[in-house]
């Protein structure tokens, strides 16, 4: 019964997306020309190797908070649950905590927390 519901909600997101899709493609402007196909780096010619290697020091915020991002998905269904499953449950959450917290500690420790 719930299969037939299933079918067609995918068949229609997927008669949306083409819908969608057709129509922008018709009513989109068309000019085309050879400068278009050709990359624009601001008019001036580049003297030397453009190829410039910059530091990206965002990764580490952006891996902090995935890890944390993952916390927050795996502890809203323990506590949801927590009640109904008892004391292993608690256990392996405080566990879990406990790792992360370490990880958190070891990172702020070397550093990693501190704007470069």
């Amino acid at each position: 019964m719930y299969f037939i519901y299933l079918v067609v909600v995918i068949l229609t997101a997927i008669v949306f997306v083409a819908a969608v899709v057709m129509i922008a493609n018709w009513i989109a402007p068309r000019s085309y020309n050879l400068q278009k196909g050709q990359p624009y780096e601001c008019g001036i010619p580049t003297r030397g190797s453009s190829w410039v290697q910059f530091k990206a020091g965002y990764y580490l915020y952006a891996i902090l908070f995935l890890m944390f991002d993952i916390e927050t998905v795996f502890l809203f269904p323990w506590a949801v649950v927590v009640e109904e499953v008892g004391t292993y449950a608690l256990l392996s959450a405080l566990f879990f905590l406990t790792v992360l917290i370490l990880g958190l500690a070891y990172a702020w420790k070397k550093g990693a927390l501190e704007w470069k």
